[in-house]
Parts: C-alpha cells; sequence; structure tokens
C-alpha cells in the first residue's frame, strides 16, 4: 500500500498545486486547502489516469463525504488494482 499512497500523493501535490503537500491516512477534503467539489472530480480523474483504475459513481460520492479520509481511498485504490490482476 505504500507504493500507491505514494503514487496518490505524486497526483494530489499535481492537483492542489503543492508540492510539499504530504498525505496521511487520516486527512479529509477539511485537510487540504482547495479540496472542494470541482477539485474533488478533478483529482478522480487524475488518480483514475495516473493508477489506470476506473471509479463508480457510488463510490466517488462516497468518498467525497465529510467522513472519507485519504486512508479510506488508498484503500479502494489498492482494492481495485488486486482485483484488477
Amino acid at each position: 500500500m505504500n507504493i500507491v499512497r505514494g503514487q496518490l500523493q505524486d497526483v494530489f501535490r499535481d492537483v492542489f498545486s503543492d508540492p510539499a503537500l504530504v498525505l496521511n491516512d487520516g486527512m479529509t477534503a477539511e485537510d487540504i486547502e482547495g479540496w472542494d467539489s470541482i477539485t474533488h472530480i478533478n483529482l478522480i480523474i487524475a488518480i483514475e489516469k495516473r493508477m489506470g483504475v476506473k471509479f463508480a459513481t457510488a463510490e466517488i460520492s462516497r468518498l467525497k463525504e465529510d467522513s472519507s479520509s485519504v486512508g479510506d481511498l488508498v484503500e479502494l485504490v489498492a482494492g481495485k488494482l488486486k482485483s484488477s490482476k
């Protein structure tokens, strides 16, 4: 999962234009400046392109909930990558 986390961190840095951004599993949208609805969609698209995964609409909605964390996103992407092998 560390590889997934590292790749996601790169995506977050690109999307949020913050090369110093360091993710931790407990972070939510509230913790990252500029993470609004539009940026959320841009983030999802960037993750899909970078990681070669596809999110269902329900997954995208669930990830935007206030209680959803970066750790949840890491687990979701890792699971998708594992199931695609």
